[in-house]
């Protein structure tokens, strides 16, 4: 019997008030194989001290088992502080003490990935908009602690921030090499289709799996890259940000039309999330 082809999606969220398992369900049987799991702040747990994130990320993994238990998928895990909880948090308690409890929610995600509860700290970073200098360079502070514990675990990072240029990818590369991690340890959510060696500075791009980003990426000749929906799993907006079966669709359409091969395929949706997930 042939092997399956790989369709693996690097960044889906679910919500307990969401379809969760039900959306899994959908993705396995368009042909998904993988996904990461990934944590976002959830109505059912305020954060008000650094220990709430311990709670945040029990219901991640608990929708995670519940995964596992009704389907085939591999349900690669990432748990960490959202990156723009910090405002909020320093609106109620001032910057200092949201910065400590934002550490201390990454050292939380830390201890799960040691613990082998998870295998990736994210999402992680900076709000994707402007802020004032004072969150923006706590934000700095709190995502090279995050480096930091993934150089420690040798595990790879999530990152959620401003997107749009290069820059940005030499911006988290310099960081990374601050805190002595590897760049290609450096997952870049929602990236551009940026791909060559000039765009990237070594991040590893995780590009959003609209047929326009996947033919940009593909033209440069490369397959340095990931496929992600930023499936958020929101009741109120169904099929936000992408459907949950946009990459199995994606996979299918390539592989039908000949712009890619199934080694092709392999390679990002196999090879790499394996290297990063599986160490």
């Amino acid at each position: 019997m042939a092997e399956k082809i790989p369709v693996y999606d690097n960044h889906v969220h679910m919500d307990p008030a969401g379809r969760n398992v039900g959306a899994a369900k959908e993705f396995e049987a368009a042909g998904g194989t993988g996904m990461t799991l990934v944590t976002l702040p959830y109505r059912q747990v305020q954060i008000t001290k650094g220990e709430d994130f311990g709670r945040s990320y029990g219901i991640t993994f608990s929708m995670a088992d519940r995964t596992k238990e009704a389907t085939c998928l591999e349900v690669n895990i990432a748990v960490g502080p959202y990156p723009v909880l910090i405002i909020p948090l320093s609106e109620r308690f001032g910057i200092e003490k949201a910065e400590e409890m934002m550490i201390e929610g990454m050292e939380i995600a830390a201890r799960a990935v040691a613990e082998g509860k998870a295998c990736a700290i994210g999402e992680i970073g900076r709000p994707h908009f402007s802020v004032p200098d004072d969150i923006w360079d706590a934000s700095n502070r709190i995502l090279l602690r995050g480096m930091e514990c993934a150089k420690e675990l040798d595990c790879p990072v999530i990152i959620h921030s401003e997107s749009g240029t290069a820059d940005t990818n030499m911006s988290l590369s310099e960081m990374a090499r601050d805190a002595g991690l590897d760049p290609g340890m450096v997952v870049k959510h929602s990236s551009p289709p940026f791909v060559t060696d000039e765009e990237t500075y070594g991040v590893m791009p995780s590009i959003p799996a609209s047929k326009k980003n996947i033919n940009e990426a593909l033209d440069k000749g490369s397959t340095r890259f990931m496929l992600e929906t930023d499936y958020i799993d929101d009741p109120e907006r169904p099929g936000m940000v992408m459907s949950i079966n946009t990459v199995p669709n994606k996979i299918k359409m390539l592989l039908s039309t000949g712009r890619m091969d199934q080694d092709g395929i392999h390679r990002i949706c196999k090879d790499i999330p394996d290297s990063l997930y599986r160490r």
